[in-house]
């Protein structure tokens, strides 16, 4: 008996040596959240040229990034040896000016800092996309030849994939439009386009398939103006209808039954937020304390009223510089503006892992369109929407690259944020203008990147759907995490799954940030720890796909990993 017993005490304090149990937010006697410090970030130069124009990118789970310009544009920066049709491209006269012997689109490898040539069929100027369930890019529209065509780019991990190009087309022309995933399975919306005021769904259930007129984009449109209201912003409530921001209006839309659900109070200050006004737009941080029912919108910058024709008589208005919240659930809605620190448009927003939005690429003054914007806007912004209002916004480490129009950014899995595009020209022009066809491919690093946070930063990160289903997690159900930290925990540790965005034109289509229930945690004394997750209630909460899982910890955020959530 007396031996049963001394077996049992070394048991439990081995146990208890081994293992202590840890609240999913606070970490006994740790230390807080890290301050930013003052410090700006770093910007990196990755590659002097490209090939193409980055006038549109998507981060895919195979970690690797698809650029593409439009086609149309006659010769890029990456010639090739033969045509897709496997005719060799030569040095005659004629071969040089083919544009079919140049790439107009690439895929970009981020762990060996290489691209790859892409085949476009027609042309995808001003056009749109969003991601499947199964990780497949659906791109539609463009301009031309493009105007109606959807697109597929099924990533692939070895560099066999390329563009592929659907049978069905489109029912109207899609010109600037905007795509956003919608909660039923594998279905995207499409909206707008350049004098074209309805919606339709892809992928096409039969050919037949038509659009939908929608009152509010003809309501919006400012004929004079160029429309200042293409590219709309569009954002998934998690009651599943489909907020619409178009130039300075915006409406909850159900686009089940063709229906305007709520029509919420004009954004003050004069001047347009949508494209040629070129303003951008997130949807803030879901989080699971509220069951992700609190569902808050963010539009910046823009144009200046009459700013687009003022920059076809050479003259370039200040863009705006301010900001305005509202939250669109609830029966009480109000924007809630602030001020950027100066006048921004033609910039992309972006959630990084810990909440905060990066406010990066741009001008200061004019509008969208071919060289009508000056004054590059070098220097990213920082917002935490968190902190009081007047404390929101911090100025970060400035560029020397001018990324204006054409231009996108995309976050990263490593935290970065990788930069490219900018060409106001129709052609690709290196010389004698002010702001050069760009090909430079950037990242710019916030300053939870810097070595000094290595020991707070969480590694070796892993996913365990559990049940022996390899493929996902289920709507509501638990998987497994584990990941390795040193010895200064925080008080503070969070996880959030990120939505990768279809970029461009200062719109990231289908971005969304969440934040985790985490409902277990345990930490050895090695430093793993093992947390028992809860994946979103709903697809309309998080429609289905992949997702980039990144633990924070105290402001320090992981090398994220991709989760995939499945409909039941």
């Amino acid at each position: 008996m007396a031996h049963h017993n001394h077996f049992l005490i070394a048991i439990k304090s081995m146990i208890t040596a081994l293992f202590f149990t840890l609240h999913c937010i606070e970490f006994s006697g740790a230390v807080g959240r890290f301050s930013a410090g003052g410090r700006k970030g770093q910007w990196q130069l990755l590659l002097n040229n490209t090939g193409v124009v980055a006038m549109h990118m998507a981060l895919t789970h195979d970690n690797t990034v698809v650029i593409f310009d439009q086609t149309e544009a006659g010769l890029s920066g990456y010639r090739l040896r033969r045509r897709h049709n496997g005719n060799r491209c030569t040095e005659s006269r004629d071969d040089l000016a083919d544009s079919s012997c140049y790439a107009h689109s690439v895929e970009y490898d981020i762990s060996s800092n290489k691209v790859r040539p892409l085949r476009l069929y027609t042309d995808t100027w001003c056009s749109s996309g969003s991601f499947l369930s199964n990780g497949t890019l659906l791109q539609t529209g463009g301009y031309g030849s493009g105007t109606r065509r959807i697109r597929y780019f099924k990533p692939c991990g070895d560099g066999q994939c390329d563009w592929r190009q659907s049978e069905r087309s489109l029912a109207d022309d899609r010109w600037y439009a905007s795509n956003q995933l919608l909660p039923e399975h594998d279905r995207i919306i499409v909206v707008g386009g350049r004098r074209t005021f309805t919606y339709e769904f892809v992928p096409k259930m039969s050919s037949n398939e038509g659009s939908h007129d929608l009152s509010f984009l003809h309501q919006t449109y400012d004929r004079s103006q160029g429309g200042n209201n293409l590219y709309p912003f569009l954002h998934l409530s998690s009651d599943g209808n489909l907020f619409i921001f178009a130039n300075r209006d915006s409406i909850l839309f159900n686009y089940r039954s063709n229906t305007v659900v709520k029509t919420f109070p004009r954004i003050p200050s004069d001047g347009s937020r949508n494209y040629p006004g070129s303003g951008s737009s997130v949807i803030l941080p879901l989080d699971h304390t509220n069951n992700f029912q609190r569902v808050e919108v963010m539009v910046c910058g823009g144009a200046a009223s009459g700013a687009h024709r003022a920059a076809g008589q050479n003259r370039f208005l200040k863009g705006l510089s301010s900001c305005g919240r509202m939250v669109i659930t609830g029966n009480r809605h109000k924007w809630n503006m602030e001020n950027m620190p100066g006048s921004r448009l033609l910039s992309d927003m972006l959630i990084l892992p810990t909440g905060n939005v990066l406010i990066i690429n741009g001008a200061k003054r004019g509008s969208g369109g071919w060289n009508n914007a000056r004054n590059a806007s070098l220097q990213p912004y920082l917002y935490n929407p968190n902190h009081k209002l007047g404390k929101r916004f911090s100025v970060l480490k400035s560029t020397k690259i001018a990324r204006m129009y054409h231009s996108s950014a995309i976050l990263l899995p490593d935290g970065r944020v990788l930069v490219g595009g900018g060409n106001p020209h129709e052609s690709y022009t290196f010389s004698n203008v002010a702001y050069p066809t760009e090909l430079r491919l950037q990242a710019f690093a916030p300053h939870y990147m810097g070595r000094q946070y290595h020991t707070y930063r969480p590694i070796n990160l892993t996913i365990n759907y559990g049940h022996g289903d390899l493929s996902g997690v289920r709507y509501g159900g638990d998987f497994n995490v584990s990941f390795w930290l040193g010895r200064k925990p925080s008080k503070v540790v969070e996880f959030s799954a990120y939505a990768p965005p279809f970029t461009t034109h200062s719109i990231s289509m289908n971005q969304r940030l969440l934040k985790l229930r985490c409902k277990r945690l345990v930490r050895a004394e090695s430093g793993l720890v093992h947390a028992v997750l809860e994946a979103p209630p709903s697809p309309n909460v998080a429609p289905s796909g992949y997702y980039m899982l990144t633990v924070v910890n105290g402001g320090i955020p992981s090398i994220s990993q991709w989760v995939r959530f499945l409909h039941q």
